[in-house]
C-alpha cells in the first residue's frame, strides 16, 4: 500500500460542539453550516433491543451516534468537493448521514444506504432539514439495490469495524464501481481492520492512505486516517 498522508488538518478551525442539545447538533464542516437531528441516543436503543437483533447480522444502533471518522470524511468531501461535483456518488453505512449531506452540498448527486431502517429514516429527516437532496434506501451489502457500475465515487466512514464486512464490501466496490471510479473509506484505527488494505490489495485494488488527523467530537477522540481505493 502507498502511503502518502496530507499534512495539512482539514478540521483545524471548525467548532467542535461538545454535546447534543435537545436531540440537536449543529456543526461548521468546510465553509458550511449543517444541522443534525436524533430521537433518540444510542444508549437508550441499546437498552431496548430484543433477541433478533442478537442474530448473525447483530443491528446494533451504532447509527445513532455521529462518530469522527463521519466528520473527518465531511470535511474530505469539502476538501474535494471538484471530485464530487456533479458525480453520482454513494454513501455506505450511511448512519445520522452527515457525509452525505456534506456530499450534497457539494453539488453531488448521492444515494445513501444503511442497513438500519431507521437510520435511513433519520437521514432523510436530516436532509428536508438541511434544505439537500439525498436518495435514501435500505440496503444489504451483500444484496445491492442498484445496477453495476453505477456510481463513480462510493465512501463511508467507520464501517469496517468487523472482520466479517470484508468480504461483501469487497464485492460490493467491484459490482458498484464505475470505471475509473474512486472509493473514500474514512476509518479509525483500530486492530481488526489493520489488514483489510494489504487484503484489497491483494484482490487487485490501489489503496492509498491519503490523509491522517486526530479528530475530537463530543466524547470521542480517535486518530481517523482517510483512505482512496480504486480498480
Amino acid at each position: 500500500m502507498i502511503r502518502n498522508v496530507a499534512a495539512s488538518p482539514l478540521l483545524a478551525t471548525a467548532p467542535v460542539p461538545s454535546r447534543w442539545v435537545d436531540g440537536r447538533l449543529d456543526l461548521h464542516v468546510a465553509g458550511r453550516d449543517f444541522v443534525l437531528r436524533r430521537d433518540e441516543d444510542m444508549e437508550a436503543l441499546w437498552e431496548q433491543l430484543g433477541r433478533d437483533e442478537f442474530g448473525a447480522d447483530e443491528r446494533m444502533p451504532y447509527w445513532a451516534e455521529l462518530w469522527p471518522a463521519s466528520l473527518l470524511l465531511a470535511a474530505w468531501l469539502g476538501a474535494r468537493r471538484e471530485a464530487v461535483a456533479g458525480r453520482r456518488c454513494l454513501e455506505l453505512g450511511c448512519g445520522m448521514g452527515l457525509a452525505a449531506l456534506a456530499g450534497a452540498a457539494f453539488g453531488a448527486r448521492v444515494a445513501a444506504v444503511d442497513y438500519a431502517e431507521a437510520a435511513v429514516a433519520h437521514g432523510a429527516r436530516n436532509a428536508r432539514a438541511n434544505g439537500l437532496h439525498v436518495d435514501w434506501a435500505v440496503m444489504d451489502w451483500r444484496r445491492p439495490c442498484f445496477a453495476p457500475h453505477r456510481f463513480d465515487v462510493v465512501w463511508g466512514s467507520d464501517i469496517l469495524y468487523e472482520s466479517r464486512f470484508y468480504e461483501p464490501l469487497a464485492m460490493l466496490f467491484k459490482t458498484l464501481l464505475a470505471p475509473g471510479g474512486r472509493i473514500w473509506l474514512s476509518e479509525p484505527w483500530r486492530a481488526v481492520s489493520h489488514s483489510v488494505w494489504d487484503r484489497l490489495a491483494a484482490d487487485g485494488f490501489a489503496v492509498a492512505r491519503v490523509h491522517e488527523e486526530s479528530v475530537a467530537l463530543l466524547a470521542c477522540r480517535s486518530t481517523v486516517s482517510i483512505y482512496e481505493i480504486s480498480l
